[in-house]
């Protein structure tokens, strides 16, 4: 595609897709901006309770035959659906930069990342094989089959719109259930695209739902008794006190990832060379818009040399950041997702300032490219002198916001982290292995990187999380996926 084409023309009517069939809503319909150009680029519904049963009913209606189907034709449709992303890779990389505003080498990445969900889900005849024993005891033979289970509702979040709903739906889809999707409205074209190709693989009608809205339809996939369990990614408010709470009153089971407030640990050893790019695709990719963001910089050690040279590198780095429309492939970071986000974050700056934090790069005037108007644009920003007991230190900023701690040891940085109620993805740079091992033996954190920005682990292996940035058991992703997805049916068997 030709450098900043738009493949979503005009504005784009979302619809809602059940039972095989794109119908209109009669909810309300909000606008969806792209956040760049601030142009209205969609209508989207915030879809009715009786929607989302239907879509809930025509789930339950296909769950019987789709499970009968066999784990090697569902994989064949899963492949199907695996091929015709790859065709389109390059259209939804950019409905993503459209709708959420990140750039399009970052959106290649969140597209990228999805596919591999589907391409790991796609071995499921090997990944739900049971397994048996004979002679457990005189005569009986014992055996262990992974067995589907139903409805399940995948709840999505605003900052990665085609990538995250993946980390979920093709295991179910896969293992025989039926789901039922619903997008943030704010970004509604990428799940909308991903029906598309879904109905083109030759998933039946019933298997694949989407449902558009907001807290109604929320509210309706946990209240309703045909949906066994729910995955969500989102703030940790919502994820712990509304879904993972009403999930255990209701009986169903639940995947809650939530938010974070993650530690880049920098050791004086580190490669700074390399270092200091790593920490800014983790501060500053997707405009700080992720639960894997580097949120606080701690650096270890009593040198003010290291640490005057170190923050001279970063702060230099940080300020050429060049911003703008995302489809440009020069620039380095897009905005964040509306307005009502950038006043939060601004909010937060003057909160660093009040506290007492030293602000070294300021990023409320933003210099941006192209005449997109400033509207949802923050520039990198780094706080100097932060504690754990700053808002700016402690609280979810979502957004491109640096906190620059000291630590005298590792021992001091590792409490520091610890100390926090988050423990999403804390990373240390370091070309030390007992400083590494160290903090990956004592740090309290679902996902642990050595010299690495983006904790993100690849679809074979779990999307973890400790403390208040996730909630259950099982987590997406990989095997514990397929897990979450059935139940063990154990058969125990003896013939006279």
């Amino acid at each position: 595609m030709a450098l900043l084409e738009e493949p979503i023309k005009g504005i784009k009517e979302v619809k809602n897709y059940i039972n095989g069939e794109w119908v209109d809503s009669k909810g309300k319909i909000v606008d969806v901006v792209n956040p760049a150009t601030g142009k209205v680029m969609g209508k989207c519904p915030i879809s009715t309770k009786a929607e989302i049963n239907a879509a809930v009913e025509a789930a339950k209606e296909a769950f019987p035959d789709w499970r009968r189907t066999t784990p090697l034709a569902r994989s064949r449709t899963l492949f199907r659906m695996k091929n015709l992303l790859e065709e389109n890779f390059e259209e939804l990389s950019r409905i993503q930069t459209m709708e959420h505003g990140k750039t399009i080498d970052e959106s290649r990445g969140e597209t990228r990342r999805g596919i591999e969900n589907v391409e790991v889900s796609c071995g499921i005849p090997t990944l739900m094989q049971g397994y048996y024993s004979e002679d457990v005891a005189s005569g009986i033979d014992e055996w262990v089959i992974p067995t589907p289970m139903g409805v399940f509702g995948i709840i999505g979040p605003f900052n990665f719109p085609f990538m995250i709903p993946l980390w979920s739906a093709p295991y179910a889809v896969a293992t025989g259930n039926c789901i039922v999707i619903k997008p943030s409205s704010e970004v509604p074209f990428s799940q909308m695209r991903l029906a598309e190709l879904a109905e083109e693989a030759g998933f039946p009608p019933g298997v694949w739902n989407v449902v558009n809205g907001g807290r109604t339809v929320v509210d309706g996939m946990l209240e309703h008794k045909d949906i066994v369990g729910i995955t969500f990614v989102g703030s940790t408010p919502i994820g712990k006190d509304v879904i993972y709470k009403r999930c255990g009153e209701t009986g169903k089971r639940v995947i809650a990832q939530c938010g974070a407030k993650n530690f880049m640990v920098i050791m004086p050893d580190c490669n700074v060379k390399a270092t200091v790019p790593a920490l800014m695709t983790s501060f500053f990719g997707n405009a700080g818009q992720r639960c894997l963001a580097g949120a606080n910089l701690l650096i270890v050690g009593e040198d003010d040399k290291f640490y005057n040279s170190f923050m001279e590198e970063v702060t230099n780095m940080s300020s050429r950041i060049k911003m703008g429309y995302g489809l440009d492939e020069s620039i380095q970071m897009g905005p964040v997702r509306d307005k009502e986000k950038r006043d939060n974050i601004m909010g937060y700056i003057e909160i660093g300032i009040k506290e007492g934090a030293r602000l070294r790069l300021d990023g409320r005037k933003p210099k941006v490219e192209g005449g997109c108007p400033d509207t949802c644009f923050v520039g990198p920003t780094i706080f100097e002198n932060v504690t754990s007991d700053m808002r700016i230190g402690s609280e979810e900023i979502f957004g491109p916001v640096m906190g620059v701690f000291r630590a005298k040891t590792l021992d001091e940085a590792v409490q520091i982290c610890n100390a926090s109620p988050f423990g999403n993805g804390h990373a240390i740079f370091t070309q030390n292995g007992r400083s590494a091992r160290d903090f990956q033996y004592n740090v309290t954190s679902g996902n642990v990187g050595i010299n690495i920005g983006i904790v993100a682990p690849v679809a074979l292996f779990p999307f973890s999380g400790m403390k208040d940035s996730f909630f259950g058991i099982l987590h997406t992703q990989g095997q514990e996926a397929v897990r979450f997805f059935t139940e063990s049916k154990v058969v125990i068997q003896r013939w006279f």
